[in-house]
């Protein structure tokens, strides 16, 4: 079994001098050994040796930061930009799962995508991934916002010219989400 499936939780512990001490090594740490304990499955917990404060978060939050400002971008701007709104509105209390649920389907699709060795049933897999996904934000949207999409039989004009627009939108979408996985598989192919 491997550390991913069975993970161990590291304390590691901060001391005034902001100095990370790993007990579990009896070592002092780097934030990008941090990052490196955790992409080796480990879990981590990092907490304030005088107050004894959980800070995890907050240490996590640096090490994305360190990461984004090295030019390692894996978060769009428009991604962290409504992440940003998210904290003023009604969407504090939604963005959280959204956001927990949307990583396990991540990263069990990926497990199915990579699994593979055909690259075209690794395909296929992207494109119902993709449609699978689209289906589960407009539900999760609608549900949230209410309908978004207006059914455009209640509009006056040529509905059937809607339905060619529309049919572009999704297309033009569909490789938009088909770049951004290349981008992303790219990125998790350099970690």
């Amino acid at each position: 079994m491997s550390d991913r499936e069975n993970p161990q939780q590291i304390l590691i512990n901060r001391y005034s001098s902001r100095r990370l001490y790993n007990t579990s090594s009896s070592d002092y740490v780097t934030l990008d050994d941090i990052a490196k304990l955790i992409r080796d499955g480990n879990d981590i917990k990092i907490t304030d040796k005088k107050s004894g404060d959980d800070i995890t978060r907050q240490i996590l939050l640096q090490i994305i930061t360190e990461h984004e400002s090295r030019g390692e971008n894996i978060l769009p701007l428009n991604i962290l930009t409504d992440i940003v709104r998210s904290y003023s509105d009604q969407a504090q209390d939604f963005v959280p799962d959204f956001l927990e649920q949307s990583f396990q389907v991540l990263k069990q699709r990926q497990k199915e995508i990579l699994g593979t060795l055909d690259p075209a049933k690794s395909f296929q897999k992207l494109q119902q991934w993709q449609q699978d996904q689209y289906g589960a934000i407009d539900s999760m949207m609608s549900n949230w916002m209410g309908n978004l999409n207006p059914n455009p039989e209640n509009r006056e004009g040529d509905s059937g010219n809607m339905d060619d627009k529309q049919d572009k939108t999704n297309d033009d979408e569909v490789e938009r989400l088909k770049k951004q996985f290349k981008e992303l598989q790219d990125k998790i192919d350099k970690l």
